[in-house]
């Protein structure tokens, strides 16, 4: 086989269409939303690149209209799961041994399809699936997705590059092995993304993988490994499984080849399956990787300097795009009492203006949240500040599941800077804000990094540059992302690697070097191109 350095194709983040009215993009989107809403869907698991299909049939609606049936996957249970290990396993050996510019190619490739012929199927499956308006699905499902696949690639480049220096007669090298065994990646519904990163990323670097999608996501999982099949991934690569996670975590976790986990989810979860991996490491072959982005109580703090109107602007936006169904998004605010009139007189104007609906009407900035069990915990959580004597609903408020999940953007005002909602996270388009008074800046910082045990996102705002720096160092622990006077949210790939610490996961920095760094086991090999002969060395010989 020929050999070469190869130079690899220009890196760029993927434009971000405008889905403007009269453009072609928008045209195209509500075509593909038509055709999908027809339904009909029957998705399989993929398991050593074959459909499987069960008698175990679970349905499929879309959240802001559960009445309607777009069709059903088929839930598996443990054997399923053992056979993808099987499969991850048996593909092993000559995935691991194929040339990385192949690996690359592929999800190159895969990277193109998204961002050409499937890419208004993803953003459609992400709306219909789940929940996200036109503007979050492109961002999501096609924009930092293809900038995961595209930039992870650079990045094992770079990787790969990574070499120990040598001295006279020697050459030292660095081979990036991937690591003994199998990975499992548990993905969540929130972003089409991390779901498809999560397998993508361990995969690229030479380790097969065990794909479990969340059960409100399968729809678009199931079409990101159809473009990777067509990309050339070959069978038993990935293997995508629809199952209950205690299934799939009581088999994965038990078998001598769990290599290591990729996981975006809850901090209840994580710290669950941690412990069961810690007690199961006598049978591990090697100690595995656990990776790990889970919860996140994100902030937003203004000092007395700060403009109002960008302060409003960023909690509209960080709290209710999406439906606050980020990990990222502004959940908890600490306004200065000079300010918190104009900056709430900014929100209600703002919330008179946006609608709540159906994503197939571009117009709706709200959509539904993902099922019912989050409809009901939330407006719970909506209903308890309606009637405590320590916060009180200013905006919002109001909620209805008789056609979709539906619930209005909320803010909650906390009399008490530990109320629950200040600290417990809701994961849904509720903001509460304490208004701290002027001379209590200190005070309040204190208050913002002890009440929450998370790490995940922060925001400040001021107009003042001593302070800006004051703030960045006293918060330094309390964000893996931080942010200067802008919302908490929407991290781009290669220009804010995202991930927290405390609480908030392993930090490990999804997209970037740092990340792909963990799916390998390095091996260093030294080369001595002329051996020694002669075991003494010249301090042992006489004068």
């Amino acid at each position: 086989m020929t050999k070469a350095i190869f130079k690899l194709p220009e890196i760029k983040n993927e434009p971000i269409k405008t889905y403007a009215p009269g453009s072609a993009e928008r045209k195209e989107l509500k075509e593909k939303l038509t055709e999908l809403r027809k339904g009909g869907l029957d998705l399989p698991m993929i398991i050593d690149g074959k459909e499987v299909r069960t008698d175990n049939l679970q349905d499929i609606r879309p959240p802001h209209n559960h009445q309607h049936l777009l069709g059903h996957y088929h839930q598996g249970g443990k054997e399923h799961v053992q056979m993808a290990i099987d499969a991850a396993l048996k593909a092993k050996p000559d995935w691991e041994s194929m040339s990385w510019e192949s690996r690359a190619a592929i999800f190159l490739k895969a990277a193109d399809l998204m961002a050409g012929p499937y890419r208004q199927t993803l953003n459609a499956v992400t709306m219909l699936g789940q929940g996200k308006n036109v503007f979050q699905a492109e961002i999501d499902a096609v924009c930092e997705l293809v900038d995961f696949y595209r930039y992870n690639v650079r990045n094992m480049y770079d990787l790969y590059a990574m070499q120990p220096n040598s001295s006279a007669g020697i050459w030292n090298r660095m081979v990036w092995r991937p690591l003994e065994g199998f990975i499992f990646a548990l993905t969540p519904f929130n972003f089409t993304a991390i779901a498809g990163n999560l397998g993508g990323a361990p995969a690229l670097m030479g380790n097969t993988v065990v794909w479990k999608p969340s059960k409100t996501a399968v729809y678009a999982a199931s079409i990101i490994m159809k473009i990777l099949q067509e990309a050339g991934l070959p069978d038993g690569v990935m293997n995508l499984v629809y199952c209950s996670g205690p299934d799939a975590s009581e088999v994965v976790l038990n078998d001598e080849n769990f290599a290591g986990i990729h996981f975006t989810g809850s901090t209840r979860v994580f710290d669950g399956m941690w412990k069961t991996i810690a007690q199961n490491v006598p049978k591990y072959k090697s100690y595995p990787r656990i990776v790990g982005e889970t919860g996140g109580k994100d902030y937003v703090f203004a000092d007395p300097t700060a403009n109002a109107k960008q302060v409003a602007t960023a909690l509209i936006r960080g709290s209710f795009e999406y439906q606050g169904q980020k990990c990222s998004a502004a959940s908890r605010a600490y306004i200065p009492a000079n300010l918190w009139p104009d900056v709430k007189k900014y929100m209600e104007t703002d919330l008179k203006k946006i609608t709540v609906g159906d994503v197939e009407d571009f117009s709706n900035f709200v959509n539904a949240v993902i099922d019912e069990d989050s409809f009901d915990k939330l407006s719970k959580y909506i209903d308890d500040a309606k009637a405590s004597d320590d916060a009180e609903v200013i905006m919002g408020g109001g909620y209805d599941k008789k056609v979709g999940y539906f619930i209005d953007p909320t803010v909650i005002l906390a009399k008490k800077p530990d109320y629950v909602t200040m600290q417990e996270e809701l994961f849904g388009p509720v903001l509460t804000v304490y208004v701290y008074q002027e001379d209590a800046v200190e005070k309040t910082l204190d208050l913002l990094d002890k009440t929450s045990p998370y790490a995940l996102t922060g925001a400040i705002f001021s107009a003042r540059r001593d302070k800006i720096e004051q703030y960045t160092q006293r918060l330094t622990h309390t964000a893996g992302n931080f942010y200067i006077n802008d919302k908490p949210t929407g991290a781009v790939v290669d220009q804010q690697p995202f991930g927290g610490g405390r609480r908030s996961g392993t930090n490990d920095k999804a997209g970037s070097i740092f990340n792909m760094i963990r799916w390998v086991s390095p091996q260093c090999i030294k080369e001595t191109f002329v051996p020694a002969t002669d075991y003494m060395y010249p301090n042992f010989l006489e004068e």
